[in-house]
């Protein structure tokens, strides 16, 4: 970072991105202890994850259009809230044992996180140089791949009891009430701590591309669409990893499941740090390809069922996933100016792929396998290596940024 008083801002931003990477390491596992305690189908379960990625689709853009108005502190405080109050209402959810609650409770929850998202994403990258907000993105990204391990092995001891199994809702009851206060704490800091404003439209890489309008940049629009397919190759991959082991014929139980599931989320960690290492000596771009191009041979194994090795290989692609999403998104953000929040707005509405998704590979595993429906996020990496490849160029600059004037 270039200036010493944007590194307490950056502290506390990265701070939410442990949030609701916790929120979603317990989704998965959620969606699991759902189907045998409410007695819930496979493709049903998935509308869990339609309920948490559908909020992004529906609120990124609102969240976005606040904060134009109101500045990020105050879109970040509001997502805060928004986080708080979904995670209170699963108590009564619980006490009611009704799916449906859960969903409505769960979308206010992922509101606030749409909100935390189109707030946090792009000032991480607009908090120092251009030049390095890939690499400081993919950093702050890291804590959220902490808070995405931490969750599933929590969860597989309070949905599942250990290795004896659950079958009541009283965990739940206990995690959310809490993770409802510790964000309103969290909230109160922010309140309290003064966050500076950036003008993303002080630092582009040329005059011309400060006039364009936002689909006019095909970084962005490809970006957007990249997006799109890697959220829901991620998600995806997640949400049948419990029913993959469990039905691989390996004698894996739904706890062990869970950890196995806490492990890739490990490698999913340490990729998002060596990934920021590795930015240092190769492109980002070059590395989202590379990382892309494994995946599709990795997600080959994991379709072909071949026992242990399927289930090595689905627990590398986590690795390999790490550095997708961060990357993506200041690449697809990068050179927008004054069109920065709208943009991260749209991307963030890209999300929506892990609603849509799942639900899909739910089908495909209730037909045929679940193995078979592990082909869709294979096809999903291919859209990521080609956006690695050439998909991200941004056309209309250069490749060094300069300070450009503004006349109001």
């Amino acid at each position: 970072m270039s200036k010493n008083k944007y590194l307490i801002p950056l502290v506390l931003v990265t701070s939410l991105f442990f949030l609701w990477g916790f929120a979603y390491g317990l989704l998965d596992v959620l969606n699991k202890h759902f189907q045998e305690t409410l007695n819930v189908t496979k493709s049903r379960s998935t509308l869990l994850q339609g309920a948490y990625f559908g909020a992004y689709f529906l609120i990124a853009l609102p969240a976005g259009l606040f904060m134009n108005k109101y500045g990020y502190k105050k879109g970040i405080i509001l997502g805060l809230f928004l986080y708080a109050a979904g995670a209170f209402l699963f108590y009564p959810a619980a006490e009611q044992s009704s799916f449906n609650f859960f969903l409505l409770a769960l979308f206010i929850l992922a509101s606030g996180l749409a909100c935390l998202e189109t707030a946090a994403n792009p000032y991480v990258t607009v908090l120092g140089e251009p030049a390095t907000s890939e690499s400081r993105l993919n950093l702050s990204q890291c804590f959220n791949g902490v808070g995405s391990f931490l969750g599933p092995i929590i969860a597989a001891y309070l949905f599942f009891g250990g290795e004896k199994g659950s079958s009541n809702l009283d965990s739940v009851k206990m995690i959310y009430p809490i993770i409802g206060v510790v964000v309103l704490i969290i909230a109160g800091l922010f309140i309290r701590t003064p966050l500076p404003e950036i003008k993303e439209d002080e630092m582009v890489s040329s005059v011309i591309l400060v006039k364009k309008p936002l689909f006019s940049h095909s970084n962005f629009t490809n970006g957007f669409i990249t997006q799109f397919f890697y959220v829901a190759a991620q998600v995806g991959i997640a949400a049948l990893f419990i029913n993959y082991c469990t039905e691989s014929g390996l004698g894996i139980s739904d706890a062990k499941a869970s950890k196995l599931i806490s492990a890739g989320l490990v490698l999913f960690t340490a990729g998002r740090f060596v990934g920021t290492a590795l930015m240092r000596v190769i492109a980002p771009n070059k590395l989202l390809t590379i990382y892309a191009f494994i995946n599709i041979f990795l997600c080959a194994i994991v379709v072909s069922n071949s026992h242990w090795l399927s289930v090595y290989a689905l627990l590398a692609v986590f690795f390999f996933e790490s550095i997708m999403f961060p990357t993506i998104f200041a690449l697809g953000v990068k050179d927008l100016g004054h069109h920065t929040k709208k943009g991260s707005s749209f991307i963030i509405m890209s999300i929506v792929g892990g609603a849509i998704m799942p639900y899909v590979m739910g089908i495909l595993a209730e037909k045929y396998s679940t193995a078979t429906s592990y082909s869709v996020p294979l096809f999903c990496f291919i859209i990521v290596a080609w956006y690695g490849w050439k998909g991200y160029v941004v056309k209309g600059g250069n490749n060094e940024s300069v300070k450009v004037e503004f006349k109001h």
